[in-house]
C-alpha cells in the first residue's frame, strides 16, 4: 500500500557418423551431447568414478552448510552485524532470540518503551511499521493519538497537518471509507501490515536510520466492493530518535518491493477475507 529448464539440453543420445578408425561394417559410435557440447568423447567405462564423486560433493555441501549454521547463530542485537565499520555493505542482523525483552508496556494501544539499543530501534521501527500503516490511520482521532506517541514532540503538529491534508474526504470516499475512516455500504475495510525484516542504515546512540520490509493486505471487502482487497509489498524508510526514553520517529518514507513472483493460491471470497480480519488478531513485533 502506498506498498526449470532453459539450457537447451534435451538429454538425449545422438548417433554420429562413423568413428575414425572404427572398423568397417557400419559400427558407429554414441555419444551424448552435454549441455555445454560435447567433443565426441566416449561415455565413461567406470560408473563407479562418477557415483564416488556425487557422494563427494554431497559430503561437502553437507559440511559447508554445518559450518555456515555454527558461524550465524550469535543473536546479539548490538553485534556488529548490520553494521558498515568494517567497509563492507551492510549485513542483515541475526533475528536469533537474545533474552532482552523487546518492549516494556503500551500507549494508547501502541507498544512503547522499547530498549536503548540496536536492537530496540529495529523492534520499535517494526512495531511503527504495522501502527503507520493500519485501519487507524484513517481516523482523524486515532491518527492524532497514534502521531502524538509514536513521533518525537517536535515533529508532531507538522505530522499531523501532513497527514490531515493527504487524507481528505474525497480520498476516503475513494477508499470506500466515510469521513470518519470507517467502511460503508455493508463492506469491512482491512489494513494490516506484517513486517518481514528490519535493516540498519545507521545507528548512534541517539538516533537510528532503518528499513523495514512489509508486506500486507489492503482494500475493501464486500461483494459490492470496487476497491477489493489485495496484497502490497513495500519498503518503510524511518529516521527515529532517541527521546523521552524512548525511539520516536523523525520522518519516514515509502516505496514499493521488492516484491515476489505472485503464487498460485486461490483467491478468497470477501466474507473468508472479512472473517480472517475478524479471528487473527495482529501481533507486538521484535527484532
Amino acid at each position: 500500500m502506498n506498498i526449470g529448464g532453459g539450457d537447451g539440453y534435451d538429454g538425449r543420445a545422438r548417433t554420429s557418423d562413423s568413428a575414425p578408425g572404427a572398423p568397417e561394417g557400419g559400427l558407429t559410435a554414441t555419444r551424448t551431447r552435454l549441455p555445454d557440447g560435447d567433443t565426441g568423447g566416449r561415455p565413461p567405462t567406470r560408473p563407479g568414478r562418477s557415483l564416488v564423486t556425487v557422494v563427494a560433493v554431497i559430503v561437502l555441501l553437507i559440511a559447508a552448510i554445518a559450518f555456515a549454521n555454527r558461524g550465524g547463530g550469535g543473536g546479539d542485537g548490538d553485534s556488529a552485524a548490520g553494521d558498515n565499520r568494517s567497509g563492507s555493505a551492510p549485513r542483515a542482523d541475526s533475528t536469533a532470540p537474545s533474552g532482552e525483552k523487546p518492549v516494556k508496556n503500551k500507549e494508547a494501544g501502541i507498544p512503547s518503551g522499547f530498549p536503548h539499543s540496536r536492537q530496540g530501534a529495529q523492534s520499535a521501527a517494526a512495531n511503527y511499521a504495522v501502527t503507520l500503516v493500519s485501519n487507524d490511520i484513517f481516523n482523524a482521532q486515532r491518527r492524532g493519538e497514534i502521531i502524538e506517541r509514536i513521533f518525537t514532540p517536535d515533529k508532531v503538529a507538522e505530522t499531523k497537518r501532513q497527514m490531515d491534508r493527504a487524507y481528505t474526504p474525497a480520498l476516503l470516499s475513494k477508499m470506500g471509507l466515510d469521513e470518519d475512516g470507517n467502511a460503508k455500504n455493508g463492506t469491512k475495510y482491512v489494513s494490516r501490515t506484517a513486517p518481514m525484516g528490519t535493516k540498519v542504515r545507521k545507528y548512534s546512540d541517539g538516533s537510528a536510520q532503518l528499513d523495514v520490509w512489509c508486506t500486507g493486505v489492503f482494500g475493501n471487502a464486500g461483494k459490492k466492493s470496487t476497491n477489493p482487497v489485495a496484497s502490497d509489498w513495500f519498503t518503510l524508510h524511518l529516521d527515529l530518535r532517541w527521546v523521552e526514553g524512548d525511539w520516536r520517529v523523525e520522518k519516514f518514507t515509502q516505496k514499493e518491493g521488492p516484491a515476489p513472483v505472485n503464487g498460485d493460491n486461490r483467491i478468497s471470497g470477501a466474507e473468508e477475507i472479512s472473517d480472517a480480519v475478524d479471528e487473527f488478531g495482529g501481533f507486538t513485533y521484535a527484532r
